[in-house]
């Protein structure tokens, strides 16, 4: 599939390495920095994103590292989950994260998908099984077919595939920092060192202001 899990790769030989520690970060190896900055939505803060697919095995084991981490994040800081879209499911999904997050029930529902996917081995890989899901998670099901169709997640959709081409991700997870510097697990060296190599990052872009 196109190198779409190369992260996935580097995963398994990078966990047998030493913790990366903040001031051992190297460019090349533990991030690489973008050759054109990518514009962010909120300037006057450093933007972490992470770019995710609901069917990939290490965004899911990455879903409660990044989870436990957003809330410690300071004030300047502004955190974006983007599903990455590759066609196909991957695009069926990433209209999913949106639709929820424009009613404002994502955060209600987005751990919910993985484990469904994840645990009990649900596909959701049609709209109706994507529906009767949701709605079992207590989301509006009239409300939810409306927004899915609906201009605003169009625009979000085509916006995030933008996003994946500027940034110039071929595989999930990956994060992205202030637009400027990208890294996976792998290059982080492991599950905790992703966050770790974030605040890294997110340090170095302080001090750049």
């Amino acid at each position: 599939m196109r190198n779409l899990f190369m992260s996935a790769v580097l995963v398994g030989a990078s966990l047998l390495g030493s913790t990366v520690f903040a001031q051992e970060l190297v460019e090349g190896t533990n991030y690489v920095t973008l050759s054109s900055p990518v514009p962010t939505a909120q300037p006057e803060k450093i933007e972490a994103t992470a770019l995710f697919w609901y069917g990939c095995p290490h965004c899911y084991q990455l879903e409660p590292t990044l989870a436990a981490w957003k809330p410690t994040l300071p004030e300047d800081v502004n955190f974006v989950r983007v599903p990455a879209m590759f066609g196909g499911i991957w695009n069926l999904h990433g209209q999913l994260f949106y639709t929820l997050e424009t009613m404002q029930v994502e955060d209600k529902v987005h751990s919910s998908i993985f484990n469904a996917m994840h645990n009990t081995g649900r596909k959701l890989s049609t709209l109706d099984e994507i529906t009767s899901f949701v709605t079992e998670q207590g989301v509006d099901k009239e409300l939810f077919l409306k927004t899915w169709n609906s201009f605003s997640v169009k625009s979000k959709m085509e916006k995030a595939k933008k996003l994946a081409l500027a940034y110039q991700i071929s595989g999930v997870p990956a994060i992205v920092i202030n637009g400027k510097y990208r890294f996976d697990i792998g290059m982080a060296g492991g599950l905790q060192e992703t966050v770790e190599v974030a605040d890294a990052l997110i340090q170095k872009e302080r001090q750049s202001k």
